[in-house]
């Protein structure tokens, strides 16, 4: 039985979008669903829609008007998502990147790494394993 994944990616450049979609249709044993919004604010109003229920969500590290993940993140988790979110980014190399989990943050990935082997391991990571532990 294939498992559907719902992901929902927050990225101001729609070229994103379709780069994540391709990477995805290539990730074994998971059907993945990718949502797309621009901005924070559509991404809580996604959230706060809650159809379909996410298991997890991508951000980019830079949306324009926020700073970084730093600003964003913790507008996700103060209106309630308590899912697994990744943040992607250029380079992850800036000092700030090593606080994550303090901004609420799960894991981070430089867009170089994004393939869809890296992709099945962050699902098989964070997605099948907070459902193990759920049952």
């Amino acid at each position: 039985m294939t498992v559907t994944v719902n992901i929902l990616l927050v990225d101001d450049d729609p070229a994103e979008n379709v780069i994540m979609r391709a990477l995805m249709r290539k990730v074994a044993n998971v059907e993945i669903k990718l949502h797309y919004v621009e901005t924070i604010e559509a991404a809580l109003a996604f959230i706060r829609s809650g159809e379909p229920a996410l298991d997890m969500i991508l951000i980019d590290n830079r949306l324009q008007p926020q700073v970084d993940f730093r600003e964003t993140v913790p507008e996700l988790r103060q209106n309630g998502y308590i899912g697994p979110v990744g943040v992607i980014s250029s380079s992850i190399t800036d000092p700030y990147f090593q606080t994550i989990e303090d901004y609420g943050v799960d894991f981070r990935i430089d867009k170089t790494e994004l393939d869809s082997t890296a992709i099945g391991f962050i699902i098989q990571e964070y997605i099948e394993r907070e459902n193990r532990s759920d049952g």
